[in-house]
């Protein structure tokens, strides 16, 4: 792996897309501690088939994944490869993005209120990239638990500054995450602000 080659900083509440290609590495980089990271890949020659939550249970037979383990798409290809992992390792992988709707049915929020889905269809956009579907993210540092092998709860996250979680891209894809805008329940850490996060991408030797 080569040193750093391009870092990019992603405020607060606000999402960002780069593509990668295969052999590529990122740390999603928890700048501050405490921050949720939604995450999503999607395939560059089909950006209809995505990094599946769904699948990727099944393909280990189990809620979680861990350094080693592959993440497939709904095709069943694998895209990433979970490599290091610096923090509590605790992220969800069974919550839907936010949406404008969810502030509403759940917390009574009225009006417009930034989300990760939003965040996820405007860099499509910015990209120039078809868009399909907002799919279930891989929610890093999100420590939302199941209990009593039924009930769901949401805890604040224990990520402490720096702690990052590393991917390696499988197959030439785009890479999105979203720092989500939750601040109606405390998960964005102990006082349920949002900040801003960090990728950092080693390109392998054979990018260009």
């Amino acid at each position: 792996m080569t040193d750093i080659v391009d870092v990019t900083k992603v405020p607060a509440r606000q999402g960002r897309m780069i593509a990668l290609n295969a052999g590529d590495m990122v740390d999603v980089v928890n700048t501050h501690g405490g921050q949720v990271v939604d995450t999503w890949a999607f395939s560059r020659d089909n950006p209809a088939e995505y990094m599946s939550m769904e699948h990727s249970h099944v393909l280990h037979y189990r809620l979680n994944f861990k350094p080693g383990d592959a993440l497939c798409t709904d095709a069943w290809r694998t895209i990433m490869t979970f490599v290091e992992d610096t923090s509590p390792g605790i992220h969800d992988t069974l919550c839907p993005a936010c949406c404008e709707p969810s502030y509403n049915i759940f917390y009574g929020h009225k009006g417009y209120h930034a989300n990760c889905s939003d965040n996820l269809k405007g860099q499509f956009e910015k990209l120039g990239v078809p868009f399909h579907r907002v799919p279930t993210p891989w929610n890093l540092f999100m420590e939302t638990i199941v209990e009593n092998n039924n009930t769901l709860r949401d805890m604040p996250s224990t990520t402490k500054r720096g702690q990052y979680v590393r991917l390696r891209a499988e197959m030439d894809c785009y890479f999105a995450v979203s720092a989500c805008p939750q601040d109606l329940i405390v998960i964005n850490g102990e006082d349920g602000v949002p900040r801003d996060i960090e990728l950092h991408v080693h390109r392998a030797k054979s990018s260009t």
